[in-house]
């Protein structure tokens, strides 16, 4: 048999898997929640945008036509200053494994880790270090980078192998009597290496520090307990897998045992005791709400309410279970159809360790990224040559994941092959 009827054979092998699974899937149904895009064939990114859902066009038509329309600055008093932190109990509830009354909805995810970094650091006086991650995105260091020039702090940078992520040995390695803050990604945006959350927390909190963890790509799709594994922090975005939209709000989660001892380190008026009180003094309210600034983002918070329902309705586990079955089918269409053509996999296969995405290296991949796009294929790039295949799993199907992987494979068979 030659390498393309191999191919072939390989390729219609894998789409009688791809039916199997899809015609098993128990969350298949709910796909059709969510508004398709023309001209695209297989949107693997998800990670990054989460699709919009019908219901959400519903819901903002209806704050158009009701809230804000026939209320306008009643709604104020009526329903929107309790948004935070109601939307913020319902994401806790749903997705962080969080009791209510700590978190709350506000700011971008870059301020809200400002805010619970320069708290946290703040309430560990005598200590002049913080940990974090040398790999991890971009928003995290230079949040770290800044806060350090700030106070006059020194960092540790943990180096990690780029396929992986962070062990809970190496943080124990860097912590000391120095240790204010560790700040970390539970997910690696790079590998999609699930860090051990429980254990590293509490590591921190013996060694006398605080932790802070990036959700960003754990929200939605794996099942946390922040409450059973005692973290103190914890910052997120809502437009991946909560589906909130362009730059819809982050949120901030603050254990309850913490939160009158952490100063606010940007006092707004939404976050006083009486907003509308003019007081001359600032003066925090009581529990999670002291945490918000300024004028919530109404607007930003109703399209990913939708996400919250099917999120609610499905449970969290099954999401990630579907969510293990997705990277692991990509990870056989890999071996299968992308290995022959030297693309290496740069994610762990143990689906214990493995998050929501699937890392994927070749060094053609920033040119052959933008040809995908070109044939209604969207993953992402991340430097230097990685594919990042991220498969959400309430509005992707084992067939587009399938779609999308077969279509690399096709443009690097139309290339010269890699020089070993």
């Amino acid at each position: 048999m030659t390498d393309q009827h191999a191919a072939q054979a390989d390729l219609a092998d894998l789409a009688d898997r791809a039916a199997e699974l899809d015609a098993a899937d128990p969350l298949a149904p709910h796909r059709d929640a969510f508004v398709s895009t023309p001209g695209v064939t297989a949107y693997l990114d998800g990670n990054s945008l989460g699709r919009p859902l019908h219901a959400a066009r519903t819901a903002l038509a209806e704050l158009v036509d009701g809230a804000w329309g026939d209320r306008l600055i009643r709604a104020w008093d009526e329903q929107w200053m309790d948004a935070p932190t109601e939307l913020g109990d319902r994401i806790g509830r749903v997705a962080l494994g969080a009791a209510a009354g700590q978190t709350v909805v506000g700011d971008s995810t870059s301020v809200m880790l400002y805010k619970l970094a320069r708290a946290a650091l703040g309430a560990r006086q005598g200590r002049d270090e913080i940990v974090a991650c040398a790999d991890d995105f971009p928003t995290d260091r230079f949040v770290v980078q800044g806060l350090a020039d700030e106070l006059g702090l020194s960092v540790r940078w943990l180096t990690v192998d780029p396929r992986a992520g962070v062990t809970l040995d190496q943080v124990r390695g860097a912590l000391g009597p120095r240790t204010a803050l560790v700040l970390l990604s539970h997910i690696s945006y790079r590998s999609a290496w699930v860090a051990d959350m429980a254990g590293i927390t509490a590591a921190v909190h013996q060694a006398g520090g605080l932790v802070l963890w990036d959700l960003c790509h754990s929200v939605g799709a794996l099942d946390l307990a922040l409450d059973e594994a005692e973290v103190d922090l914890a910052v997120g975005c809502t437009y991946k897998y909560l589906n909130g939209g362009p730059g819809s709000p982050a949120f901030g989660y603050v254990a309850a045992g913490l939160q009158d001892r952490l100063r606010q380190p940007i006092q707004g008026w939404m976050g006083a005791a009486d907003p509308f009180a003019m007081g001359e003094r600032y003066q925090p309210a009581n529990g999670i709400r002291r945490f918000i600034s300024g004028t919530p983002p109404i607007v930003g918070m109703v399209p990913m309410r939708a996400m919250l329902d099917l999120l609610e309705s499905v449970g969290i586990a099954a999401v990630r279970a579907k969510s293990v079955a997705l990277t692991g089918f990509a990870i056989e269409v890999h071996d299968a159809l992308l290995a022959p053509y030297g693309v290496e996999l740069a994610s762990p296969r143990d689906p214990a360790l493995r998050g929501g995405h699937v890392i994927l290296d070749h060094p053609d991949f920033r040119e052959v990224t933008a040809r995908l796009w070109e044939r209604g294929v969207i993953p992402d790039f991340r430097p230097p040559h990685g594919l990042r295949v991220g498969l959400s799993p309430l509005s992707t199907s084992f067939a587009e994941a399938l779609q999308g992987l077969a279509t690399v494979a096709d443009l690097l068979s139309e290339r010269p092959p890699v020089a070993p």
